[in-house]
């Protein structure tokens, strides 16, 4: 391995030359006080070493708080970093396209160094990157409106990834990428980001391609949620509207202490979440199912049953139980569309998670391509693949598209790293690699449109199929319902 050397617009960068790709790790691409918009890095001088990881935004799902795993050598709010692997071209002068990948993790966690970029690179010919944003309180409350501090912007967290956008734009010609020709990616809170940059004027022409895997738009607050969260917050922490001083210099764990309360004290809903604002997005799910989108070509898909993973973790972070959906549905459907939708669900274990399925992800990600099908090219899948134990259960399909290795993957995907398996993780990684360099994933893949609704099924054996599940599709209507705060069930 030799090192090798980018130049950026903050200073250079030494990488790593790998078998096959070349890899730069842990590149700033912005800084951002807490609480503050993303800013320019300033410039350093030398070379910068790129060989390691850069650290992930603090970030705490439910549990104990632990002090020491919010700031330690993992962890900082530092986090503003992405990395790159460039397909290896012997000292050809590379001009590949670009795919940008967006991590999930429920807006709360995650981060973007589990995901190694080499196959992808590789096998795709393509330059990959991985970005890291902030999370959690951090990224996804709205402080500005709820305590009246206009200086704390709105939905920071996709302001990040913005700006990492941009960095793109401006840099990635050095890592061998082309900036005319970059696609987003994400999965679950990572495709909604993708959905909501769509929207995002801000964001309207750095990137000329989407891929979306399980989520659009619905899964995030309407402004007054966000507004009635941020002020429980505020409770909480004992702030008032002179408080950006105190939000800015206090210490990370009695803002950590605050999300795990809010989110015991939630239903069917997370104490973090992007919010229509008005601003960097539409003020409502209405006005983003009527506005305009990025006019770009989409790739977008669920699995068919993504709340299984859901109902195996603590708490009720997404409506799973009938009572919960059906309230769902009678608060945000006319009486006869409710009807409707609950008839085309046996009334079964196999029905309510269909139905939960549908409502959280399939639906409202096989919604956004109907609706941009409309003017621009799509194609849409369902991951059907079938877990022993899970199912084809939501974030299944990393485990093939990412080459995680050893025991505890091959447990994870149900099956080893080798044959059929093998051959589907082939199949999906060079279906991304075609689409972002051609906007198309397969010339045998026929496009989505709103009339024939072609839908590509994965699983160890693919197939193409017209409008599945039909009946569910048209009970819905095109209509997404937005989890909530509910009051605790009666039964599950």
């Amino acid at each position: 391995m030799t090192d090798c050397i980018a130049h950026t617009t903050s200073g250079n960068v030494a990488g790593t030359q790998m078998a096959g790709t070349r890899r730069w790790l842990g590149i700033p691409y912005a800084k951002a006080a807490r609480f503050a918009a993303p800013q320019p890095v300033q410039p350093w001088e030398g070379v910068r070493a790129a060989q390691t990881f850069g650290k992930q935004c603090p970030q705490q799902m439910g549990g104990k708080i632990r002090p020491h795993q919010l700031a330690n050598e993992t962890y900082d709010e530092d986090c503003l970093f992405l990395n790159i692997w460039s397909p290896d071209t012997n000292g050809v002068a590379g001009n590949k396209p670009v795919m940008v990948w967006i991590h999930g993790g429920a807006f709360m966690g995650g981060s973007s160094n589990p995901y190694n970029g080499s196959a992808l690179a590789a096998e795709g010919d393509i330059v990959v990157v991985t970005i890291n944003y902030r999370v959690g309180v951090l990224g996804f409350v709205n402080f500005g409106d709820a305590l009246g501090i206009p200086a704390i912007p709105s939905n920071l967290g996709l302001r990040d990834q913005i700006a990492a956008l941009e960095w793109v734009r401006d840099n990635i010609a050095q890592f061998g990428g082309d900036p005319a020709r970059v696609t987003i990616c994400g999965q679950s809170a990572g495709s909604m980001s993708v959905s909501l940059l769509m929207l995002a004027k801000k964001a309207r022409g750095l990137f000329h391609g989407a891929i979306m895997q399980s989520g659009a738009v619905s899964l995030i607050h309407e402004q007054d949620r966000s507004i009635a969260d941020g002020r429980r917050y505020a409770e909480l922490l004992e702030l008032n509207q002179a408080s950006l001083d105190q939000l800015q210099s206090m210490d990370l764990v009695r803002l950590y202490e605050a999300q795990n309360k809010l989110g015991a004290e939630l239903r069917n809903a997370i104490p973090a979440a992007p919010w229509f604002d008005g601003d960097l997005l539409p003020a409502s799910l209405a006005e983003a199912h009527a506005h305009d989108v990025a006019p770009v070509p989409l790739l977008s898909g669920a699995a068919r049953d993504e709340i299984r993973l859901f109902e195996l973790m603590p708490g009720d972070m997404l409506p799973s139980k009938w009572p919960d959906l059906e309230a769902l549905l009678h608060s945000q459907l006319s009486p006869p569309q409710a009807a409707a939708v609950l008839a085309a669900y046996p009334r079964d274990k196999k029905g309510r998670r269909a139905l939960a399925s549908d409502l959280t992800f399939l639906m409202p990600t096989r919604n956004f391509a109907q609706r941009h099908a409309q003017k621009y090219p799509c194609w849409v899948y369902r991951f059907d693949y079938a877990h022993p134990l899970v199912g084809a259960t939501h974030g299944l399909d990393l485990a093939f598209i990412w080459p995680f290795s050893g025991l505890k993957m091959a447990l994870v995907r149900g099956g080893p790293n080798s044959g059929r398996w093998a051959d589907l993780a082939i199949r999906m990684r060079q279906h991304i690699a075609n689409f972002v360099k051609t906007a198309n994933p397969d010339t045998a893949w026929p496009p989505y449109t709103p009339q024939e609704r072609m839908v590509r099924i994965y699983n160890l054996t693919d197939h193409i199929e017209r409008d599945p599940e039909a009946q569910r599709f048209a009970a819905w209507g095109g209509r997404d319902v937005e989890p909530a705060i509910l009051p605790a069930p009666t039964a599950a």
